[in-house]
């Protein structure tokens, strides 16, 4: 696939929504931390066939997920060099096999947001429909034996609400965090279907740091107690919180402003309430981290094998 195609110039309906009026009166639509341009770039030609888009926050990962799916659906050869399509910058990787795009978010907040507003306009721009999109990872579980995944109905802010604040021209806008309960119910019986790993759905708490922010006791800075800890953890698990993570909050507000089906998988490595390090082997982490891309992986396959059938 090579990105420099001649652009496309013809206009498409797409079913993905942009909430901003001035992209309209925009000759070429930059999208800067994706190396892509409208002028440049013909992306209808290069994702218009994307139906499933995975984001998680290492680029490692995301090429394995796409050397995964890729194997699953027999679509190319797996052990095939899949190159990032966004090779020409170093902020975000990004791969595709057939309908699935696979593209790394970074840590935080302010980094996967960032990517997600080029995403939603390069799927725009390239006339998707129909577009479901999941963010797997990993988090940090309570009260849950490490290993399971989580697959989210809420995410809550750090005092247990669900809302995605941000500061937008000096004022708080507050917008929701729901993701799409049928999606979720249709991956919790997926994993039934694969019976390999314990998983459950639970709200997600989602902070803006990994340390403090998530009451640990091993940052650089602490002004808190182990008993403040675990009666603020105690507090979260009492709000229905099973994962700690820091990006599903601005996920599911913008996916749900964008009209896109959205859910968020992860696997717990660690129980939060007995502590804050990890410590387990490699290969046991590499299982763990699998995991979320194993039960995604299911969704697409049967999804796809479904769409034939009605063909």
């Amino acid at each position: 696939m090579n990105p420099k195609d001649t652009p496309g110039t013809e206009s498409c309906s797409s079913s993905i929504f942009v909430h901003n009026p001035h992209l309209q009166e925009m000759k070429d639509d930059i999208l800067y931390h994706f190396g892509f341009g409208t002028r440049t770039h013909n992306l209808p030609a290069m994702f218009g066939d994307v139906k499933f888009v995975c984001v998680g926050g290492s680029p490692w990962r995301m090429k394995s997920f796409t050397e995964y799916i890729a194997a699953e659906l027999r679509l190319e050869d797996p052990k095939a060099e899949y190159p990032n399509i966004c090779a020409g910058t170093d902020r975000y990787a990004m791969y595709k096999v057939g309908p699935v795009l696979s593209v790394s978010h970074g840590m935080g907040i302010p980094s996967i947001a960032i990517m997600l507003h080029e995403l939603i306009k390069l799927l725009h721009h390239a006339c998707c429909t129909d577009v479901t999109i999941f963010r797997i990872g990993t988090s940090g579980g309570i009260g849950l034996e490490p290993g399971t995944v989580v697959v989210t109905k809420q995410s809550l802010d750090a005092t247990f609400l669900p809302k995605f604040e941000q500061v937008i021209l000096g004022k708080t806008v507050v917008r929701n965090t729901d993701l799409d309960p049928s999606l979720a119910e249709e991956l919790l019986h997926c994993s039934k279907e694969l019976d390999q790993f314990e998983t459950m759905a639970g709200n997600t708490m989602c902070t803006l740091d990994f340390y403090e922010g998530q009451a640990r006791l091993d940052g650089a800075f602490c002004s808190y107690s182990v008993k403040d800890k675990q009666e603020y953890l105690n507090r979260a698990s009492e709000a229905g919180v099973c994962n700690i993570e820091m990006e599903s909050s601005v996920f599911a507000a913008m996916c749900k402003l964008s009209g896109l089906r959205a859910a968020v998988v992860c696997v717990t490595l660690l129980d939060r309430l007995k502590g804050d390090q990890l410590n387990v082997s490699p290969e046991v982490l590499h299982s763990y981290q699998q995991r979320p891309q194993i039960l995604v992986g299911h969704y697409i396959k049967k999804q796809l094998k479904k769409k034939a059938l009605c063909s």
